[in-house]
């Protein structure tokens, strides 16, 4: 069973914001998979589905990001999924926007919701979708920006990404981790 995670707030007062993007790849996720998000449990908000033979599930976590870790290890705990079956999508400061990079280890890199990951799961050593929203302009503090909406030009590019995000989750249901990640680190937004 593989776990499909997106890092972002929940309510409609961060819809659409640069923070939510992970929360946009699982609901794409589940509009093509048809695994609608519909069981709320472990302060979480999920739903469960087969896809091309393999029991996947789908979360967002609603703990809001700094408390993500309260989320997925319980569900992780409830499902008996394994570290190696998790794959965790969330938005990059270091990335220019609509750059995606995958990985299977790394730091938290000062994000907070993959902070409370590490700290919850006791590993950083599982696999992720880093999607670039670039860093804010000078003068424009980093959590009034990654709590802004996209330009028109952004969001273009925005759902690149998140296409491309969701092609390497359905990839990864057949292919190791690391050859997905050999194909998508090539992709770039133009």
């Amino acid at each position: 069973m593989k776990l499909f995670v997106g890092l972002g707030n929940p309510g409609v007062k961060y819809a659409n914001t640069r923070h939510n993007i992970g929360f946009e790849v699982i609901e794409a996720l589940s509009n093509r998979w048809n695994i609608p998000l519909d069981i709320a449990k472990h302060k979480g908000r999920y739903g469960k589905g087969v896809v091309q033979g393999e029991k996947v599930v789908l979360l967002q976590p609603l703990t809001f990001m700094n408390l993500s870790g309260e989320c997925v290890r319980p569900l992780m705990d409830y499902f008996d999924i394994e570290i190696d079956d998790l794959v965790v999508c969330y938005d990059d400061l270091d990335l220019p926007s609509g750059h995606i990079r995958l990985r299977q280890k790394g730091s938290a890199g000062g994000h907070n919701g993959m902070k409370s990951l590490i700290q919850h799961l006791g590993v950083s050593s599982f696999s992720r979708i880093r999607i670039g929203i670039d860093r804010p302009a000078p003068g424009i503090a980093v959590p009034n920006y990654v709590l802004g909406t996209y330009s028109k030009e952004e969001r273009a590019l925005m759902d690149q990404a998140v296409q491309w995000s969701v092609e390497a989750c359905e990839a990864h249901l057949q292919k190791p981790f690391l050859e997905v990640m050999n194909e998508y680190n090539r992709k770039v937004s133009s």
